[in-house]
């Protein structure tokens, strides 16, 4: 399927981030999307990662944390319960190494994969409904919490292509030679899409890149990434070094035995290199062709969209790992109106050159990302513009309702890096309340750590309601220890 500007000179791209939704997808994220579609018209729907919710219940027995753990290793305390909640048993409780026939854990799992293949299927089925529908073109890359059901990405990447209008090229990565023959393909989830000229000919107009962004940096203590040596130690002092681990960065589990989030692989940051190369050579004039790439997670150049101020500043956020301690708000003379810092950049704690990349291959004006929930904003940043596009689900913690959306991308064919862009929120297309507001309000005010309690108590609103159930508990007590003095 070729991608085309219309004859009046545009291309519509809708972001659509953080679906992270289990098998059956909740029924107001399947509204937002259709009605994102019907408002936004697009030519093209990219979805920027997570659009599976790995660590759901439905996925107990196939969960990875890490892409190195067995099946069904170290669940989540809150999906335990969960499960529990909704009557999931998981099929061996003792685990693949206690009381159980490995001939039979292994027929086991075996089905259990299975079970979590149709699970994806039915999930993209029905978060992908809508664009089939209105035959919409969509491609789609990963986040950290894909691979999480069990199912790898590049087996997500062949079921993908199972659905009409998927873009997703099959690449020969994973191939015995280890060659890629494609040049506008590098690895699953990292891609070029050429949008061709509006008169008709071959000329590469714009690209369209995705990224895979990675998902889960190396083990603490080990930069390669294989198991640190600490893993050889004794139960006891596993427990000690975890719980120490969890101490300092317990933003959410999945980092508590890694040094951060992922980056792209340095296959792809090379490939950002030289797919500008190829398509400048396919035009005839060996230029970079104008270009935007989305992924999942965020390079570290997005805290400079931001502006560090005091502690007590309303609504600032404290940065995490590589930059705790820190509060910042937007940078209003960087960030075009209407931006929304909901939460910390969650950035790789260490910077792997992506943006130089970019600046250094020319032509790319513009890096979209999701992984941070909350927030929605765009800067620019020495000549490329940073945005965020929020979570479109309603099945994870996020904003409240009416902030939940889906970012609609305007390019303009004599100048793609002028393109308009704005957010298609549920507020807008669907109203202010979703089907489950506790739920929502769980997740707005959701607090993990003390960064989050403190993030949270910067809000005014949320201030206020905490000064006023401290005046009114303390009145009470203050009350009854008198009355009961009284007494006596």
């Amino acid at each position: 399927m070729n991608l085309r500007f219309r004859k009046n000179g545009t291309f519509r791209v809708l972001q659509m981030a953080d679906i992270q939704d289990g098998p059956d997808v909740n029924e107001d994220t399947i509204r937002l999307i259709r009605a994102a579609i019907a408002e936004g018209d697009p030519d093209l729907i990219v979805l920027t990662g997570d659009q599976i919710r790995g660590y759901d219940p439905a996925y107990i027995d196939t969960f990875l944390r890490r892409r190195d753990d067995e099946p069904g290793e170290h669940i989540r305390s809150v999906t335990k319960l969960e499960a529990r909640v909704r009557g999931i048993t998981p099929m061996d409780e003792s685990g693949p190494d206690v009381d159980a026939d490995a001939a039979d854990h292994k027929a086991l799992l075996a089905a259990a994969m299975d079970a979590t293949r149709q699970k994806v299927r039915r999930t993209f089925a029905s978060f992908l409904s809508p664009a089939i529908e209105a035959h919409v073109p969509f491609a789609a890359t990963y986040g950290n919490h894909d691979f999480q059901c069990g199912i790898l990405v590049d087996e997500q990447d062949d079921m993908y292509r199972e659905f009409d209008g998927c873009l997703n090229p099959k690449t020969d990565a994973h191939t015995d030679t280890n060659a890629n023959t494609n040049p506008l393909t590098c690895e699953p989830g990292t891609f070029a899409l050429p949008i061709a000229a509006s008169d008709g000919s071959d000329r590469i107009a714009m690209s369209v890149m995705m990224v895979n962004s990675g998902d889960y940096a190396g083990k603490a203590g080990d930069e390669d990434g294989e198991p640190a040596s600490y893993m050889e130690g004794t139960p006891q002092a596993l427990h000690s070094f975890t719980h120490e681990l969890y101490a300092r960065h317990s933003r959410t589990i999945d980092l508590a035995d890694s040094a951060g989030y992922g980056s792209p692989s340095p296959e792809a940051l090379q490939w950002l290199g030289d797919v500008q190369r190829h398509l400048g050579e396919a035009n005839g004039d060996n230029a970079p062709v104008p270009s935007i790439v989305f992924q999942h997670i965020p390079p570290q150049e997005f805290y400079r969209c931001l502006r560090q101020v005091p502690a007590w500043t309303p609504n600032a956020v404290e940065g995490t790992r590589a930059f705790a301690h820190r509060c910042y708000v937007i940078d209003e003379s960087i960030c075009r109106p209407g931006a929304i810092l909901g939460e910390s950049i969650g950035c790789p704690d260490e910077d792997c050159g992506e943006v130089d990349a970019m600046r250094n291959a020319g032509g790319y004006f513009a890096l979209f990302t999701g992984h941070d929930h909350k927030n929605a904003f765009i800067g620019h940043v020495d000549g490329m513009d940073l945005g965020y596009a929020p979570t479109c689900g309603f099945e994870s913690y996020g904003p409240k309702s009416a902030l939940r959306g889906i970012r609609l991308f305007v390019f303009h064919e004599d100048d793609p890096a002028a393109y308009d862009s704005r957010m298609l929120t549920f507020g807008e297309l669907i109203g202010r309340h979703s089907g489950n507001e506790l739920r929502v309000f769980i997740g707005d005010h959701l607090m993990t750590d003390g960064a989050s309690v403190r993030n949270q108590l910067r809000r005014p609103k949320v201030f206020a309601a905490a000064l006023l159930t401290a005046a009114t508990t303390a009145h009470v007590v203050w009350h009854d220890v008198i009355r009961r003095l009284w007494r006596r």
